[in-house]
C-alpha cells in the first residue's frame, strides 16, 4: 500500500545555502556552535568553578575592597549577557530543525496535515487544538472511535457552553 503523503522533494540546499547565507551569519553559526558545546561541558563547569575559588581565595589579598567584588560582578554579567544572546540563537536554529523533521514526518505518515505548522497558530488556536485532541483521546480510549469533531467543532461547542454557563449564572 502506498502512502498518498510523499515526503516533499528535498530542496536544493548546497549551493543555495552558500550563495544566500552572508559571511557574518555563516561564522555565527559556526562561533555559536561551537561555544555552547565547549561552555556546556563538564570542563567549562569546572572552570568555572576554578575561577570562583580563585576569586574567593584572593579575597583577602585584596582586603575584600569593592573592586573585588566589581570584578566577579562585571565578569559574570558581560558573560551571561552574550551568552544569553549565543544560547538564543543555538536554540532557534535548532527548534527549526526539530520542526522542520516534524513536519516531514506528519507530511510523510498518514496523519493530519493541519498539524504542519501549527507552532505558527496564536494561543488561543493552540488551546482549542489542545482542547480537541484531549476530547478525542478520551473518546478514543472510552472505545467510542468517534473522531469526526475538528477543533473548529470544539471552538464552537466551547462557545456555546460557555454562553450557557453565562445565562445559568445571571
Amino acid at each position: 500500500m502506498e502512502n498518498k503523503n510523499k515526503p516533499a522533494k528535498e530542496p536544493a540546499m548546497k549551493d543555495e545555502s552558500k550563495k544566500k547565507g552572508s559571511m557574518l551569519s555563516r561564522f555565527f553559526n559556526k562561533f555559536s556552535s561551537k561555544v555552547t558545546k565547549v561552555t556546556g561541558s563538564v570542563y567549562a563547569f569546572i572552570i568555572a568553578i576554578f575561577v570562583i575559588i580563585v576569586w574567593a581565595v584572593t579575597g583577602p589579598i585584596f582586603k575584600y575592597s569593592d573592586t573585588w567584588q566589581l570584578v566577579i560582578n562585571t565578569g559574570t554579567t558581560i558573560i551571561t549577557f552574550l551568552m544569553v544572546f549565543i544560547i538564543q540563537h543555538s536554540q532557534n536554529k535548532d527548534q527549526i530543525a526539530l520542526q522542520l523533521k516534524l513536519d516531514e514526518l506528519i507530511n510523510s505518515s498518514a496523519g493530519n496535515n493541519k498539524l504542519i505548522s501549527v507552532e505558527d497558530l496564536s494561543e488561543e488556536e493552540l488551546a482549542v487544538m489542545k482542547k480537541f485532541y484531549v476530547r478525542l483521546s478520551g473518546e478514543k480510549t472510552d472505545d467510542n472511535e468517534s473522531d469526526t469533531d475538528t477543533p473548529e467543532d470544539t471552538e464552537a461547542e466551547d462557545k456555546s457552553n460557555s454562553i450557557k454557563d453565562e445565562k445559568n449564572t445571571a
